[in-house]
């Protein structure tokens, strides 16, 4: 791996922290690391840090803060870790320390986190605004709080001190909604390792399998593949569980022929891959499978051709809905004009999401999706999915019963860039001849 993307001196840090200092005008940012989580009783989770912080810091420990104090004489950038102890690191692994906070991940000073107490005001006071938000890591919430309340009783006697406690997200958000060349890369890497696994599961898939076995197949490729798991639980969604939009109890026999839809993407390097692709079980197509799908398809891919630079988000949705919309008429799911069906929304019973969300550090990756009062325009360097979908319940009454049980989505994720787009997930297959060449191999 690349010094880039596994320690906080890579340019790719650098310039995160530098454009984030400017944003912050003046201010002084802290972050905090996301805490350890218990699993049960002594057995933790394993750890994962909260991407804000890893996205400045690229520190991927815990019990860690961060404070970003633009111009300050003893440090711009200063990190709190845990100190090296020989004893605890024989237990749970080495640790950065104080030396390696410098050195590995270019903090201006380091402390160890049991000083913050007494060395955190001296970063803070000689500011008016302070960015922290009051999220997940309580003991730190407790301090910051604390603080505010010493700052606000010594203002009438200091010219300058802390007077608002804002909070930083909307300035990381915006700077981790646009992908830089280096996060592209890991984004590529991921979606070609989910892409890989993906086409595993359509060739090893066939009836009598439990839905587990092929979760353990796409968990294996991902991490033989050298990614850290998936970036979601992975939904593997046999026959009438497909129309559950987040199925993931996977242990469900499957049989040949039905429906198979997997939603799973892995992550790599702290960055996701979100992919769905629905193919039959150890067979071709029945020529009603086919006909839904081919209105999901057609939907998904004129979704995707709309998708560049100007473009709403809101236009990207209502693209694939007018499709799908139509598609369901043609079937008889639907009753009425197609834009009646869309003012009144009876499309939601079988369409009850949207079509795309943010892709990066996290599957439902930051950023705002309005912006000055409607629906945000695309801009270069922005990652989405597109992923319409038709779920037919199995207990719908209504519905031709040929057709209840039958689910189906498909996603890829899409790089929007100053000519147009790029399909990441182009390698998983979703042609009709592509998937069934795997299905019946």
């Amino acid at each position: 791996m690349d010094s880039v993307n596994t320690n906080g001196r890579g340019e790719m840090f650098l310039d995160r922290r530098r454009r984030f200092c400017e944003a912050l005008a003046g201010g002084v940012a802290v972050l905090p690391s996301a805490p350890i989580a218990v699993r049960s009783n002594d057995v933790e989770y394993v750890y994962r840090q909260d991407s804000d912080f890893y996205y400045l810091t690229g520190l991927a420990e815990p019990e860690s803060v961060a404070v970003f104090a633009p111009g300050h004489k003893d440090g711009q950038y200063i990190l709190f870790v845990r100190p090296r102890d020989k004893e605890r690191e024989t237990w749970t692994g080495r640790r950065t320390g104080l030396e390696g906070a410098i050195a590995e991940y270019g903090a201006d000073k380091s402390y160890s986190v049991d000083e913050i107490d007494r060395v955190l005001p001296r970063f803070l006071e000689a500011y008016e605004r302070v960015f922290y938000h009051l999220g997940a890591n309580e003991k730190m919430n407790l301090k910051m709080i604390d603080l505010m309340r010493r700052y606000r009783a010594i203002r009438p006697r200091v010219d300058v001190t802390p007077t608002a406690l804002l909070d930083p997200r909307d300035i990381i958000h915006e700077l981790r909604l646009f992908k830089q060349p280096g996060e592209l890369d890991l984004m590529r890497r991921a979606a070609e390792i989910s892409s890989q696994a993906h086409r595993r599961a359509m060739h090893e898939a066939n009836g009598g399998m439990m839905e587990w076995a092929i979760e353990a197949t796409v968990d294996y490729t991902f991490r033989s593949e050298g990614a850290l798991g998936p970036a979601y639980p992975s939904i593997i969604a046999s026959g009438p569980n497909a129309t559950i939009l987040h199925y993931v109890t996977n242990d469900r026999a499957m049989r040949q022929g039905e429906l198979l839809m997997i939603d799973a993407g892995c992550e790599y390097n702290y960055y996701a891959a979100d992919i769905s692709r629905t193919f039959p079980i150890r067979a071709r197509f029945s020529q009603l499978q086919r006909e839904l799908y081919e209105i999901v398809l057609d939907s998904q891919l004129k979704a995707i051709d709309s998708v560049k630079a100007g473009v709403r988000v809101d236009d990207v949705h209502e693209t694939a809905l007018r499709v799908l919309v139509e598609g369901m008429r043609a079937m008889k799911l639907l009753k009425g004009s197609t834009d009646e069906i869309i003012t009144s929304r009876s499309y939601s019973r079988f369409y009850m999401h949207r079509t795309s969300h943010w892709l990066g550090m996290d599957v439902h990756d930051v950023g705002r999706y309005r912006k000055d009062g409607e629906s945000r325009r695309l801009e270069p360097g922005m990652v989405l999915t597109v992923e319409p979908g038709l779920y037919v319940g199995a207990d719908d009454d209504i519905a031709p019963a040929e057709m209840r049980g039958i689910g189906i989505r498909i996603e890829d994720d899409v790089l929007v860039t100053a000519d147009g787009h790029d399909i990441l997930t182009a390698a998983a297959p979703k042609q009709i001849a592509d998937i069934e060449a795997l299905t019946t191999a």
